[in-house]
């Protein structure tokens, strides 16, 4: 993977507003793939060291990550939440706050 990162659809069209000219280019399906997974690494690091205030915000980038990658996988956003969905109801999620020690 080269210089650069990936940013958002919409990141260009901002800079040249803002009166500078950026140097973009399109990525490979493979180079797409690979920053995908990147960013979200890059994304959780923010989420984690985030203030409450900013946390929702952070989420909200993680959560456009993981949909793209879900998309790249061939599943719709609508998809992953019933396969979000279906994991609940039959294991539960994490409202509980219970933490596993192993077994007695």
């Amino acid at each position: 993977m080269g210089d650069g990162k990936l940013v958002r659809d919409l990141i260009p069209q901002i800079i040249r507003e803002s009166g500078a000219e950026p140097k973009v280019y399109i990525a490979s399906l493979e180079e797409y793939r690979e920053r995908l997974r990147h960013k979200l690494s890059e994304e959780v690091a923010e989420f984690l060291t985030a203030d409450d205030s900013a946390a929702t915000e952070e989420l909200a980038d993680i959560l456009e990550v993981v949909y793209a990658l879900a998309l790249d996988l061939g599943m719709a956003p609508s998809r992953l939440e019933e396969r979000r969905a279906q994991k609940a109801a039959s294991r539960g999620g994490f409202a509980g706050r219970i933490v596993w020690t192993g077994n007695a």
